[in-house]
C-alpha cells in the first residue's frame, strides 16, 4: 500500500494535461516529500533524499557530488540527511541534476547556497534552470531558478578527488535529461552504477509542439543508447521507479548487494520503451 502511495504523484504528473494551471501540485508535492532515512547502496554512494524524489550524495575526502534539489521544501530533508550519515554539506563541491522539472531543480538554488559548490547541468537544460520553469510545460509548476555554472555535455567526466561520473545525455522525459556512470566497489567487489534520468513521456508532447519537436526522435535514440549500456546497480529519481523500497527492506534485513540487478537496466528500458510507444499512438489518435 506505502509503494501505492507513492507511485500516485508519478502517475499524476504522467496524466497531467498540458494546459496552464491544470493541476495542483500542492498534494502531490506533499506525498513526495515525506520524510526517509539516509542510508548507503553501495560503495561511496549514499541515498539522501525524500520517500517520493531521490537524492544521491556520492563521497570522497576531497569533497562531495550531490545528484538532484528536489524540492524547495525538500532541502532541510536533504541536509539533515547528509549530517546524518556524519558528513559536511560544506564539502560538497558539485550539484548535478538530472531533468529541469520543479520536482528536481526546485531545491538547487537554496543547495548551492549551502553548500558552495558548482551547479553543472547540460546544454539543453540550462536554460530552463535559469528561467526558473520547463519549456513547453505550462502544465508543471515553475521553480527557484538557478544559475548553471558548467556545461556538460555527452561524456564529460565529473570528477572530484577518486569520483569519477561518466555524463551520459538521454533526452526524451526533457530536451536536457541527463544519466550519469560511475564505478565502485562493494565487498570487493566491483560495480557499474548508473543514475538513470526518467525514461518516462509524464505528460510531454510527442506530436511535434509544445517546444519540443524531436522528443519522438531523442527518446528512440536514448532507448537505443541505453540498450547498449551494462550496469549492475541502477539507480532512479523516484524511488518508486525502481523498487527502492524492497531493495532497502533487503539491504537492512543484510544483503550488502541489495541494489545489484545486472538485468534491470535492460526491464527498465523495454517497459519504457512500450509506455512510450503507445502514448505515441494514443497522442496520434487524438490529434487526428
Amino acid at each position: 500500500m506505502r509503494r501505492l502511495a507513492l507511485l500516485a504523484p508519478l502517475l499524476l504528473l504522467a496524466a497531467a494535461p498540458a494546459t496552464p494551471q491544470a493541476t495542483d501540485w500542492a498534494p502531490v508535492r506533499t506525498a513526495w516529500n515525506k520524510p526517509l532515512a539516509p542510508f548507503r547502496i553501495a560503495g561511496k554512494v549514499y541515498y539522501v533524499g525524500t520517500a517520493g524524489i531521490s537524492a544521491y550524495l556520492i563521497t570522497d575526502p576531497k569533497g562531495h557530488v550531490l545528484i538532484d534539489g528536489a524540492l524547495s521544501e525538500s532541502v532541510p530533508q536533504i541536509v539533515a540527511n547528509i549530517r546524518a550519515l556524519g558528513f559536511r554539506v560544506e564539502d560538497v563541491r558539485v550539484l548535478l541534476i538530472n531533468h529541469a522539472h520543479f520536482d528536481h531543480a526546485d531545491g538547487l538554488a537554496e543547495l548551492k547556497r549551502l553548500t558552495g559548490g558548482r551547479l553543472l547541468a547540460s546544454a539543453a537544460d540550462k536554460p530552463d534552470l535559469e528561467r526558473g520553469s520547463t519549456a513547453g510545460r505550462a502544465d508543471l509548476a515553475p521553480f527557484a531558478p538557478v544559475r548553471v555554472d558548467r556545461v556538460i555535455g555527452e561524456g564529460s567526466h565529473v570528477r572530484v578527488g577518486a569520483t569519477d561520473l561518466v555524463t551520459h545525455l538521454t533526452p526524451g522525459h526533457t530536451r536536457g535529461c541527463t544519466s550519469w556512470s560511475m564505478a565502485v566497489r562493494e565487498g570487493g567487489k566491483p560495480l557499474r552504477v548508473l543514475f538513470a534520468c526518467s525514461l518516462s513521456v509524464a505528460g510531454q508532447d510527442l506530436t511535434g509542439g509544445a517546444g519540443y519537436p524531436n522528443a519522438v526522435a531523442d527518446f528512440r535514440r536514448t532507448f537505443a543508447a541505453l540498450r547498449r549500456m551494462r550496469t549492475d546497480v541502477f539507480l532512479n529519481f523516484h524511488p518508486g521507479a525502481f523498487g527502492m523500497d524492497a531493495k532497502r527492506a533487503k539491504l537492512a534485513a543484510g544483503d550488502p548487494l541489495a541494489f545489484v540487478d545486472p538485468g534491470e537496466l535492460a526491464r527498465q528500458v523495454a517497459a519504457a520503451e512500450t509506455g512510450f510507444e503507445t502514448e505515441l499512438a494514443r497522442q496520434n489518435k487524438k490529434r487526428q
